[in-house]
């Protein structure tokens, strides 16, 4: 475990101290009940509330109050854990349904991160696991979600990086990634041929929330013993029910 910052958290100290009471706080409270100098207290205080974590109380002269950002990061802690407990309910329909292993990831930077997986009745062997980070280039999941991301933030994300390799399979040439994200964007579902794992392939979808975005990939992973083009297209389908079944739990209604 790495050092702890002394300011980073004197700063969230003083957050928490609006989770009881009656929501406002003034410095010499924040001093009183954190024991700290008063110079530290108001220079926390004014970085604070500069980043609209806290905002002055106009009735209440030199009181603060928990601002708009501290909401902002509630609300999409809301949504990933809506996201997560979601996912894991049309995953299992969707494994029930097919009985293969299936997951629910998203995108963090170049990677995926997966926060739902259920697994076969068939014993598979897969490099993924729930909360597991994977590279995005290697999975079915991770490319439909960078097939997702407007083309200047992708660019922002993959140029200049070094792709490696989970297999020999792997897509490592940045212009090959390219074209493999155009042709999933074309055709809506992402397929991945043992990139990430040697004896397995996977199909994925597009999962949308409220507002349209892509938020998440549902994908479904199959070993190459039961891997055939007309199971490709049935596990396509059955990834873009499974997908857009979980985007109407999170609001979505629009177009695909």
């Amino acid at each position: 475990m790495g050092r702890l910052v002394p300011a980073v958290t004197r700063a969230l100290d003083i957050l928490e101290l609006f989770l009881e009471g009656d929501g406002a706080l003034s410095a010499p409270d924040v001093t009183r009940r954190l024991q700290l100098p008063r110079t530290t207290v108001h220079e926390l205080l004014t970085t604070l509330a500069t980043r609209s974590y806290l905002v002055p109380v106009p009735e209440q002269p030199g009181h603060y109050r928990l601002g708009v950002r501290t909401y902002q990061l509630g609300s999409r802690y809301a949504e990933q854990l809506d996201l997560a407990a979601e996912g894991r309910q049309v995953a299992r329909e969707v494994a029930d349904t097919c009985d293969e292993t299936v997951h629910v990831a998203v995108l963090e930077d170049t990677d995926v991160i997966y926060i739902a997986k259920v697994d076969s009745t068939h014993a598979v062997r897969m490099v993924s696991a729930a909360g597991r980070r994977l590279p995005a280039h290697c999975t079915s999941v991770g490319k439909m979600l960078l097939a997702s991301l407007p083309e200047a933030e992708l660019e922002a994300r993959i140029a200049g990086r070094e792709f490696t390799a989970m297999t020999v399979n792997s897509i490592t040439d940045p212009d090959a990634l390219r074209d493999a994200l155009a042709a999933i964007r074309a055709r809506g579902i992402a397929v991945e041929h043992q990139e990430s794992n040697p004896d397995v392939s996977c199909v994925a979808a597009p999962v949308r929330d409220s507002a349209g975005h892509v938020v998440a990939a549902l994908s479904i992973s199959v070993p190459m013993s039961r891997w055939s083009d007309e199971r490709e297209n049935e596990l396509a389908e059955l990834a873009a029910k499974g997908a857009a079944d979980l985007s109407v739990r999170l609001g979505h209604r629009g177009a695909w």
